[in-house]
């Protein structure tokens, strides 16, 4: 049998493979863009992967492509993009799947949040008029990715830049307005099979002043007082049986506020840039074979394993200062005299176009390092991060 990934996160592809391999199917990626994946093809065992060249936003190209794989028997999606399109095309061709409804529900962040604020688990709700909310509150495209279109307003002049800003962008779906969360953020990663959520453990996030509000890292996993941890496990499980999520991973960001976990997103995968790997350095690749069950419609052993181990890690993101062509980067040799076994990902090569900064497509790799615990892992790889520099020429 064979299981198709269409489109997926910039990492993880070769822990997919693997874990498709190991399970005895075969494995197809279909792209429009390889090199998005240049750091896992070059990785990746050949024999485990076969690449499909496709225009992935043309459902009827793929519609064809997915025609002509042998004995297909799943679909997995692991990004925001194409996970209405996976759900509907999973219905078309038979395959296990989540509910296309559900999905659409989930990929609205303004649906979610008022259902949310209807069952009681979110002090506010969505407003679809963004010049007359309450200040303070965060404007932002309610299908919008990777930190992008996302502006937090404090006050009028703030939401006039804002609306200005909005207005030339292209928005994936709809602007709506929040109310601003004030506290640290994380996100809880899970995974849901048939109602029975498992917190798989909680990561820390960093972000960036405004006005560009962008990730700058994550460590994972955070150690929580057990009550604590008690209470988010809970918390979260409330808040994906509302949101309508009730098979598969979900990355779930909060903002630890005084009065308690307030939602800022749900996505229906496993968490980006390096939380996959994160997972794996505390679960091993149980994580990648709980995917491929989901997808085939099996119940996840990763549901019963043991709770998450050493070592913990973490990740920053290394971001261009200003628009323009990478040509390289400084510091890279000496990342192996920081402590924490410090690894590099690049996410761009010596060529590419940086088109902006202010939000992910400015990052042109990653530093992940080790502990014994997250908080130790962050400063490692902070340490280690502010050493390499991104070369760039307009």
């Amino acid at each position: 049998m064979t299981i198709v990934a269409l489109e997926a996160l910039s990492f993880g592809l070769d822990r997919l493979a693997r874990a498709a391999s190991a399970a005895g199917h075969g494995f197809h990626l279909f792209t429009g863009d390889r090199a998005v994946y240049r750091h896992e093809l070059a990785s990746v065992d050949p024999a485990a992967l076969t690449v499909v060249d496709v225009d992935t936003a043309d459902l009827a190209a793929v519609r064809r492509a997915l025609a002509a794989v042998p004995d297909l028997a799943g679909l997995v999606n692991t990004t925001d993009t194409w996970s209405v399109p996976a759900a509907d095309l999973a219905v078309e061709f038979a395959l296990p799947g989540p509910d296309p409804t559900a999905v659409r529900g989930l990929r609205d962040k303004s649906v979610v949040r008022r259902r949310l604020h209807g069952a009681g688990l979110s002090r506010g709700s969505a407003s679809d008029d963004p010049a007359a909310v309450e200040l303070p509150a965060v404007i932002k495209d309610s299908a919008g990715t990777s930190s992008r279109a996302v502006w937090i307003v404090h006050d009028e002049t703030e939401r006039s830049a804002a609306l200005a800003a909005a207005a030339t962008t292209a928005l994936k779906g709809t602007l709506f307005a929040e109310p601003f969360l004030a506290g640290p953020l994380y996100s809880a990663e899970t995974l849901t099979w048939q109602g029975q959520t498992r917190l798989l453990g909680v990561a820390s996030r960093q972000t960036s002043r405004t006005p560009a509000v962008r990730e700058e890292g994550a460590a994972f996993p955070v150690a929580l007082p057990p009550q604590e941890g008690e209470r988010i496990a809970d918390w979260v499980a409330q808040v994906l049986a509302v949101a309508g999520h009730d098979q598969g991973f979900a990355h779930v960001e909060f903002v630890l506020t005084a009065h308690g976990p307030e939602l800022v997103e749900v996505n229906r995968r496993i968490g980006g840039a390096l939380i996959g790997e994160a997972l794996c350095r505390a679960y091993g690749n149980a994580v990648y074979e709980a995917l491929v069950d989901v997808t085939l419609g099996v119940r996840p052993a990763l549901l019963d394993a043991p709770a998450a181990v050493e070592p913990a890690v973490a990740f920053v993101l290394v971001y261009a200062d200003r628009p323009g062509v990478l040509t390289g980067w400084r510091g890279l040799e000496g990342l192996a005299a920081f402590p924490g076994d410090v690894e590099w990902y690049p996410v761009r090569a010596a060529g590419d176009s940086v088109p902006a900064v202010d939000d992910q497509r400015g990052c042109t790799g990653m530093v992940l390092a080790q502990g014994p615990t997250a908080e130790l892992a962050q400063h490692r790889a902070w340490s280690a991060a502010t050493s390499v520099r991104p070369l760039m020429t307009p």
